[in-house]
């Protein structure tokens, strides 16, 4: 007799990670195995999004756009904050309970018939996005790489136009050690002769000739498109076309102009299928929201969410917070994960901040208060700037307390810091006194 099935989505998600002895397994063949037996497709355009940095800004901003044109929209990334429904989209809303549930159940039918394939956590969860997207009929499909892009689930999928961000050092134990073997990874998600968009100005040889092996018609920024900052507003163009007046989009930082024209770009090169006029691009923008991305949470001190985790992003994290009018004092609530260049994401940040709360995250893969302490003392972080605390909510209120009302608290170094600060920072808790 069978085990009986989970009974609720944290239930399941907990067998989830039962499945497969490793938590991160690239291959294709097991989602491909499951995907046969499963019959999925997805008869719509889909626009495929990878990249180090800047993948969940331009999924949110295409969608938005997108639904601003009209457009019946299914959008799939990952990690989530606070909700693992955040994952998966349709129509711009994230499916209920029920719904995950119910696809979890078809993918494990599918996954354990004939014989028994070990999917990982992610795959699981890829699988069942995918059949409740295939059953949704949506016209354009959004989907998010997890890690990498040549042998990343979201992989298994086809795209009409692939996207590629960023190319930075991070998940060097999977992708390899320095940009050109990132880069070519990250190629992997391009087809032949069809549109592939690079948001990165400056791509490593390695990517530029896995693209063209691979055939695909390739754009980058700053050499076949991009952006013009004119103050409240930004001009986008594209070979000698221009798109003039932008707003500025919602989600802040200056950084996030290149990820507009990145995603303004993609939805150029499926112009001919999913026509989107100005008029959509403009409220697209306006309109966009994603938690965790240079966040400001107003109040007195005020209080920044950054996901940064890797030090290309802890740079542009940098940038942002020097464009910020003055604030006497900078602290910050760091955590992260062991396996990031934690050292690389201090440096970064370590001229901008004066004092440090640092909070351990869970194990196997957190990294404890103790190793980001000693981190900050190899870089010559005075002892008595460090504060190690318990958790990130309790560094989060410590800081708190010893900040004045014109400082700033920036909380970053993980999607995890970002989700234990968020529900206490958007409460105004009292002892956070601020306003969400």
């Amino acid at each position: 007799m069978s085990a009986p099935r989970p009974a609720t989505l944290d239930a399941w998600l907990s067998y989830l990670e039962t499945l497969h002895p490793k938590t991160i397994a690239l291959g294709l063949s097991r989602v491909r195995e499951v995907m046969a037996r499963m019959a999925l497709r997805i008869d719509c355009p889909v626009i495929t999004v990878g990249g180090t940095n800047g993948k969940g800004s331009t999924c949110a901003m295409l969608e938005a756009m997108l639904r601003a044109a009209g457009y019946r929209t299914v959008l799939y990334t990952s990690p989530h904050l606070l909700r693992y429904n955040e994952r998966v989209r349709i129509d711009g809303r994230e499916v209920d309970d029920d719904a995950l549930t119910t696809a979890f159940g078809v993918v494990e039918d599918a996954r354990t018939m004939p014989d028994e394939v070990p999917l990982t956590y992610f795959e699981f969860g890829t699988l069942a996005a995918l059949h409740l997207f295939a059953r949704a009929a949506p016209e354009v499909a959004v989907l998010e790489v997890g890690l990498g892009g040549r042998l990343d689930a979201v992989n298994a999928i086809d795209p009409d136009v692939s996207v590629i961000t960023s190319i930075d050092i991070d998940h060097t134990d999977y992708l390899g050690p320095d940009r050109a073997s990132i880069g070519r990874e990250k190629a992997g998600i391009v087809r032949e002769g069809r549109p592939a968009i690079c948001g990165d100005e400056d791509p490593p040889q390695a990517f530029l000739d896995e693209v063209a092996r691979r055939g695909a018609t390739l754009r980058v920024r700053g050499r076949d498109f991009g952006f013009v900052s004119e103050g409240a507003q930004w001009r986008y163009w594209c070979g000698a076309e221009q798109r003039f007046g932008l707003p500025m989009p919602a989600l802040r930082g200056g950084y996030q102009l290149a990820n507009a024209a990145t995603a303004i770009a993609a939805l150029d090169a499926l112009a001919g299928r999913v026509p989107v006029h100005a008029g959509a691009i403009r409220a697209g923008l306006a309109s966009v929201e994603l938690p965790g991305r240079f966040q400001v949470i107003p109040g007195r001190p005020v209080i920044i969410l950054d996901v940064a985790h890797n030090p290309e992003a802890a740079r542009v994290l940098s940038g942002t917070l020097g464009a910020m009018s003055f604030h006497p004092t900078t602290i910050a609530v760091l955590g992260m994960l062991r396996d990031k260049d934690i050292d690389g994401v201090i440096a970064a940040l370590a001229d901008r901040v004066d004092r440090w709360h640092v909070a351990g995250l869970p194990p196997p893969r957190g990294a404890s208060a103790d190793l980001l302490r000693d981190a900050l003392l190899r870089r010559n972080v005075a002892p008595e700037a460090i504060v190690r605390c318990d958790s990130v909510a309790a560094a989060l209120v410590q800081a708190r307390e010893i900040a004045g009302e014109n400082d700033r608290i920036v909380v970053f170094g993980s999607f995890l810091t970002v989700a234990a600060a968020l529900p206490l920072a958007r409460a105004g808790a009292p002892s956070l006194n601020a306003h969400g």
